[in-house]
């Protein structure tokens, strides 16, 4: 078919309803007769009861999905049907008033803050230079633990309600050589606990408890209380598992442009809260006049902690004694 001949079909058949065509059908239409439909970034792509979904809409979509080329293409219909399923849901939480709802509004102005706040920091700190080799290569130096002394640390688990440690359930794990003598007593004794086995690497857990875990003989237990939960732990095996520097630069050079960035907002902030009058209503509120100092020794952001790892704050106590040391009971004191 020809372009001309489409045009003179479309021209014979006009109705009010075809002038309100959809730009999408049109441009399936030309496609379908060997011709390529420009796209600008403004076109709209669907209409929705009278609202438009353009292409700019689809586009800023496909860059925070982070799609690759090759999956571009399925990914901008689904994304297109999500953005169709969004304006519907908005349109009909507009109708019920939820827009209005104090809790909405004040979540909408704190995302509009954080938004302005953070796109002001990227157009005044720039781009930071990527980090040259040297950076990259006495960061690896300087963190063996991370890279080339990297280690797995196998654990086996037994997870309790943290009012259930009563002194008796102390008493029976400090009477205890091993997790499987604790695991028969608290069915004996209808405790009721949850079994699992834990896998970090070094990378993952904080220094002080890094150290602490790799110091412990085989079969140590200890416990460690996570507010409503306890978990008494034991060390299975501990693993030699390197990373080499090629494999560990990228993430190294993302977190050296993180820390770089993190310390060029710093000090933005500082000059800006140095010009800028501010008042406390509650003078307890006052920030202190020398911030606390960041921990030593971070992993590089990619190495990130799962939510099941252990937190620096519960790291077990030291024995009370050399008895309690060999039976291995840590942290209970």
């Amino acid at each position: 078919m020809k372009h001309s001949d489409m045009s003179r079909r479309l021209s014979e058949h006009s109705t009010p309803r075809l002038l309100t065509i959809s730009v999408l059908v049109l441009a399936a239409a030309l496609s379908a007769c060997g011709q390529k439909a420009e796209t600008k970034p403004g076109q709209a792509l669907a209409n929705v009861n009278g609202e438009e979904i353009t292409v700019m809409q689809l586009n800023e979509e496909l860059v925070r999905s982070n799609v690759a080329p090759a999956q571009q293409d399925a990914a901008r219909k689904q994304l297109l049907q999500a953005l169709i399923d969004r304006q519907l849901l908005i349109a009909e939480a507009t109708k019920e008033k939820i827009d209005r709802d104090p809790k909405v509004v004040q979540s909408i102005e704190r995302a509009k803050s954080m938004i302005l706040a953070q796109s002001y920091l990227q157009r005044r700190v720039g781009n930071v230079a990527r980090p040259t080799k040297a950076e990259v290569q006495s960061y690896f130096d300087s963190n063996p633990a991370f890279f080339a002394s990297r280690k797995i640390v196998e654990m086996r688990q037994l997870v309790l309600d943290s009012r259930d440690v009563t002194d008796a359930v102390k008493k029976a794990i400090d009477g205890s050589k091993s997790i499987e003598e604790v695991a028969a007593w608290l069915e004996t004794n209808k405790v009721k606990f949850a079994p699992g086995q834990l896998v970090r690497n070094t990378a993952e857990l904080p220094p002080q408890l890094t150290s602490r875990l790799l110091a412990m003989p085989k079969g140590q237990l200890f416990i460690i209380r996570e507010g409503e939960r306890s978990m008494l732990m034991s060390v299975a095996a501990v693993k030699d598992a390197p990373v080499t520097l090629d494999r560990a630069t990228p993430q190294i050079e993302q977190f050296l442009v993180s820390k770089k960035n993190k310390e060029l907002a710093d000090v933005e902030i500082k000059r800006l809260r140095a010009g800028a009058k501010i008042e406390y209503t509650n003078k307890a509120d006052a920030a202190p006049a020398t911030p606390p100092a960041a921990p030593a020794g971070t992993a590089p952001a990619a190495a990130t902690v799962p939510a099941a790892a252990v937190p620096a704050a519960t790291v077990p106590a030291a024995p009370a004694d050399a008895a309690a040391n060999e039976r291995g009971v840590a942290g209970l004191r």
